[in-house]
């Protein structure tokens, strides 16, 4: 872990202080062990060059990876206090201000440990089989058809590279995937990668496979219909992709295209939004006989139900009745607006495609 830099009043240098590092280190074979190093450090130094300094002065055998430290090759992504991030990005500065109450007379302390997810391999190195499989299941590349054009180049207008820049920023580090949680327990969900990298194709001009794109990502919940919409994907990701704002969008192309008898999943969606309009929060009664019981077509959805709602009345937890909130018609207002825009927004995609 690291100790907090203080000011000479003499000299008005800063000088370094000790930092306390506690590696979570493991192999294949063995379970995972805490290690700690102490150092010297200055308040720019990033993580990255402390693991540098542990593994050239201290300990030769501690595994990670590395390339550019310049926050662009996505290389060395581990967890950090808890979170994942690129060890070339973090420093120690940043890391000790978001301590909770440090304790001047105790050295601080920042650990680091391999991402999630995924299987270590050695210390802070994973195995990122997974991550670069379920990225290759969404057919990330533009549709062959498009990309057959002998004679000239495919050019687009600026407005239409401009879509793209977001998801393009992806440096595939791993952040978002080790930190979903969908992933964590669906081992079938693709993760927020590779459906980031999907509506960069899915809004793509010069791609000609967007129908057929969608109907993949809307299979079960290895698809768009697999996120919990936790954040978490966003708030990690260094590159500011926001891989949940890009399955949202993804998820609406989706709905714009099918109705509610179609499944669960956008039968939730739609008739959540629909409750929300009409009574400002959901009316639960409504909301499981619609979804589940799909308005009384699906009988076994219906009796599924039984045992919660039994449950809910022996409780006295269920609803006897349903009272609109106050300004329903501002949150309608609201949704349709957004609607709107959404829909406006998704014809212009439609209409720059070839």
């Amino acid at each position: 872990m690291v100790k907090i830099l203080y000011r000479c009043l003499d000299s008005q240098e800063l000088l370094p202080m000790q930092v306390t590092f506690k590696i979570i280190r493991q192999t294949q074979t063995n379970s995972p062990r805490v290690q700690t190093y102490t150092l010297d450090v200055e308040e720019g130094n990033t993580i990255l060059d402390c693991l540098n300094r542990i593994k050239w002065e201290q300990d030769g055998s501690l595994a990670f990876r590395k390339n550019c430290r310049n926050t662009i090759c996505g290389s060395c992504g581990m967890r950090i206090n808890g979170r994942s991030a690129l060890a070339c990005k973090e420093n120690i500065g940043s890391e000790l201000a978001k301590l909770p109450h440090p304790n001047q007379s105790k050295i601080p302390e920042i650990t680091i440990a391999p991402l999630g997810n995924m299987p270590v391999i050695k210390d802070l190195v994973v195995d990122m089989r997974s991550f670069w499989d379920n990225l290759e299941a969404v057919d990330p590349y533009v549709s062959t058809s498009a990309r057959a054009i002998p004679e000239r180049e495919f050019l687009q207008t600026p407005e239409e590279r401009s879509r793209l820049d977001q998801m393009g920023n992806c440096i595939m580090c791993g952040a978002c995937y080790s930190e979903c949680n969908a992933r964590e327990v669906n081992p079938e969900f693709v993760g927020p990668h590779a459906l980031a990298k999907a509506n960069r194709l899915v809004i793509d001009s010069r791609d000609t496979a967007t129908e057929n794109r969608l109907e993949e990502y809307n299979k079960g919940t290895q698809g768009v219909w697999g996120c919990t919409r936790c954040l978490m994907c966003n708030a990690v990701c260094p590159m500011e992709v926001a891989p949940m704002d890009q399955i949202g969008k993804i998820k609406q192309e989706i709905l714009d295209r099918k109705d509610a008898q179609t499944s669960r999943s956008i039968r939730h969606r739609k008739i959540l939004i629909e409750l929300v309009k009409k009574g400002g929060w959901i009316d639960e009664r409504q909301f499981g006989i619609q979804v589940v019981g799909n308005s009384f077509r699906d009988i076994k959805g219906l009796i599924s139900l039984g045992p919660l709602g039994l449950r809910m009345l022996a409780r006295g937890k269920f609803p006897l009745g349903f009272d609109r909130s106050q300004g329903t018609a501002q949150v309608r207002s609201l949704i349709e607006s957004v609607q709107k825009l959404t829909s406006d927004t998704s014809k212009e995609e439609i209409q720059s495609k070839p």
